[in-house]
């Protein structure tokens, strides 16, 4: 065998890795290798997200993970413990660092079963962030849906500053997500400067953000954090939206989830208002700075948080 054979054999190389496939009846979940996210979920022939192809790279957060911050970190610079820190702006045009270090990383599979895949990726320390974490991400699809356990432990010798989300786009209609109709119960929002960064909060009642009761979205705009969530008795906070086909999808989120982050993508020409992003986060934008519900993880302690996509059918009834 000549020099390069092996590796001709592999090409051409998906730009998100290997795809990995869970099957629960007629649902279907590809969660990749790349950044170790969620690239589609189908039931039958519909796509619920707003997915990309198995030749294209994640555009916008599609399915991705936020770890270890969420959102955006004004400058890409921090303190903590005393110590100044500056990470890569990637987001050079408004002077932002935005959703952490792992999204295009390689993660490698750690359990696999036809419902179940459990993603695992160790991030080493690195300017910026010389801290060390073992992130594993389980996901599993059952009848209910899908549902995606976190857990971040720091393996490093000191304290280090975490956050998570999650950044899933469910898909309305092609051209428009106008006739959407969504829910969020919060009371609070966050409004934001022309960077994205948090400004101050604002409680929603009388505010076109105001979705504690179901409405079309309209031409409202959304880019914006959301907190003081209500939650059910389980413990459960619940952003609903209903876009086509007549189905409900629920995005859910424990208490290890305050803040979720709504966007329905004016500005992002692949998006185009044809789909909604909603974002269960530990933290709000820019949290590494003012340290509001940042999580401190000491030494060998770790972080565990849940959220997952319901999907029901609506019927002249009620839902199914």
């Amino acid at each position: 065998m000549t020099p390069g054979t092996a590796v001709s054999a592999r090409l051409p190389l998906a730009p998100t890795g290997e795809q990995i496939e869970l099957v629960a009846g007629d649902q279907r979940v590809v969660v990749v290798e790349v950044g170790g996210g969620i690239r589609s979920y189908t039931i039958g022939d519909e796509e619920l997200l707003d997915a990309y192809g198995p030749d294209e790279m994640a555009a916008s957060g599609r399915g991705q993970v936020l770890i270890p911050w969420p959102n955006r970190l004004s400058g890409g610079t921090y303190e903590f413990d005393g110590q100044r820190h500056q990470v890569p702006l990637n987001e050079p045009e408004l002077g932002n660092a935005i959703h952490g270090l792992v999204r295009w990383d390689a993660w490698s599979i750690a359990e696999r079963e036809r419902q179940r895949v459990v993603m695992q990726h160790t991030l080493h320390p690195r300017p910026g962030y010389p801290f060390s974490l073992a992130v594993r991400i389980e996901y599993t699809l059952s009848g209910d849906g899908l549902a995606v356990r976190t857990t971040a432990t720091n393996m490093g010798a000191r304290a280090c500053p975490f956050g998570s989300g999650a950044h899933p786009w469910l898909l309305a209609m092609p051209g428009t997500d106008d006739r959407a109709t969504l829910r969020i119960p919060a009371n609070v929002v966050l409004r934001v400067d022309e960077r994205g960064i948090p400004t101050g909060e604002v409680p929603v009642a009388g505010t076109e953000l105001d979705f504690r009761v179901p409405r079309p979205i309209g031409s409202t705009r959304i880019d914006h954090a959301f907190v003081d969530l209500a939650r059910d008795d389980d413990g459960l906070a619940r952003v609903t939206f209903r876009g086509q086909r007549g189905r409900m999808i629920t995005i859910w989120f424990d208490a290890s989830y305050p803040v979720v982050q709504l966007s329905s993508g004016d500005v992002l020409p692949d998006v185009d208002r044809h789909s909604l992003a909603i974002e269960p986060m530990t933290c709000p934008p820019n949290a590494f700075q003012t340290g509001e519900a940042l999580v401190r993880l000491e030494p060998g302690d770790a972080f565990t948080g849940t959220w997952g996509i319901a999907p029901t059918i609506e019927t002249r009834g009620g839902t199914a």
